[in-house]
């Protein structure tokens, strides 16, 4: 049975009492040897860490996982439990004006949230500034960190009402001097080295069923339709009802796969779906660039239709890209998945009744990708560009090259 590993890292309060642990992303016991993006490796934690809850989270109730805008904008903090998860935005996440919107949301939702590897500059400071009456935990890199403004700056955050950490302690010395300081929490090596949790784990769900599931879900099928697909894949069945057994509402004995459904929710259920789909990437190196465009023209066609359409709309735009992201042919793709004719007629056949929200993203992302492709045409190999229009069937008037 194949291993995965999540590491886990104490953090202490003031008392030395374990206050949250930090999971962080592992693919093999010592360490990373093949970092993924930010998203797919929390969702890689963060799936396993649902599955596996009494496992890994036996030491304390809050849990602090890492997140960037693609993930606060995923929608996939919808499944995490905001009383035992922390949402840590990393320092490099862009802050526009959705996701400041988006962290405003999950504010409201009673999530608590902290800013990762702050640094005290001026430069940080003006960036998070829109959040900071959002944040309940602000994390100081104290290797990166100016030490010249840390007591005027720990002054004006406690003032502010958050909670402050120091991370990256790497000595006893250091964790005193940052007892001194006025630090609420401390978390490096000087307080406790992170350990590898070792977790089982069957061959990988496939994109195939999480696509067709995702599909009876969107075409608001019936329990029973859903239940009996799931039943007939024992694995995805068997990790719905593990993950569900491991969520501390649910504290009742699961019978059926129908009672799990019905527990979790549909809407619970799909975006544990997408968490799969996220964790479980393609081996297309683009394959996330895709996803990430695929969201977004569903979302905008899914804006673009009538009340009654806005379902379908949505998984029409989710599977319009889907053979590019997992570089198959769509029919191949979708052989014996019985799609609604309004799916079926954009993804095939191209055409039908959201053809022409269809072409509306389309033109919007050419526009984009026409900006990126001209500031940087002099980078590419005319050779590439010859290879690409070819296989396209695009025919070059050679008398012109």
């Amino acid at each position: 049975m194949q291993k995965l590993f999540v590491a886990k890292q104490k953090i202490l309060n003031r008392d030395g009492k374990v206050f949250a642990n930090e999971l962080l992303f592992r693919d093999y016991e010592d360490g990373i040897k093949n970092f993924p993006s930010n998203i797919q490796a929390t969702s890689n934690v963060l799936i396993n860490v649902l599955i596996n809850a009494n496992e890994i989270l036996n030491e304390t109730t809050v849990v602090l996982v890492n997140v960037d805008e693609k993930f606060l904008m995923s929608g996939l903090i919808d499944l995490l439990d905001k009383d035992k998860f922390m949402l840590e935005i990393l320092e490099t996440t862009d802050l526009s004006e959705k996701v400041v919107n988006r962290i405003k949301l999950y504010h409201k939702r009673g999530f608590k949230i902290a800013i990762d590897d702050f640094d005290c500059s001026a430069q940080m400071i003006k960036k998070f500034t829109p959040i900071f009456k959002y944040i309940h935990l602000l994390k100081i890199d104290l290797l990166e960190a100016e030490h010249e403004n840390l007591l005027s700056v720990i002054k004006k955050f406690k003032s502010l009402g958050m909670k402050l950490l120091a991370e990256k302690i790497e000595t006893k010395e250091d964790y005193k001097e940052c007892l001194d300081l006025g630090f609420d929490l401390f978390q490096g090596y000087g307080v406790h080295r992170p350990e590898s949790v070792e977790i089982d784990r069957g061959k990988d769900i496939t994109q195939y069923i999480v696509l067709n599931v995702i599909k009876l879900i969107k075409n608001d099928a019936d329990t029973n339709a859903i239940e009996a697909y799931l039943k007939q894949r024992s694995e995805l069945s068997f990790k719905l009802v593990q993950f569900l057994n491991a969520q501390v509402k649910f504290d009742i004995e699961i019978k059926s796969v129908k009672q799990a459904i019905t527990l979790l929710g549909r809407d619970r259920l799909l975006r544990w779906l997408f968490l799969y789909l996220y964790s479980e990437m393609s081996e297309n190196p683009i394959s996330e660039t895709i996803l990430d465009l695929s969201i977004q023209r569903a979302q905008l066609m899914e804006d673009n239709a009538a009340p009654a359409d806005k379902d379908r709309a949505y998984l029409a735009g989710m599977f319009s890209l889907l053979g590019a992201m997992f570089d198959r042919e769509d029919e191949e793709l979708l052989k014996g998945i019985k799609l609604h004719k309004d799916i079926a007629d954009l993804v095939l056949r191209k055409k039908g009744k959201f053809l022409s929200s269809l072409i509306k993203s389309q033109e919007k992302e050419k526009v984009y990708l026409k900006k990126v492709c001209m500031e940087n045409f002099y980078k590419i190999d005319p050779i590439d560009i010859l290879y690409v229009l070819e296989m396209n069937g695009i025919e070059i008037d050679t008398d012109k090259l």
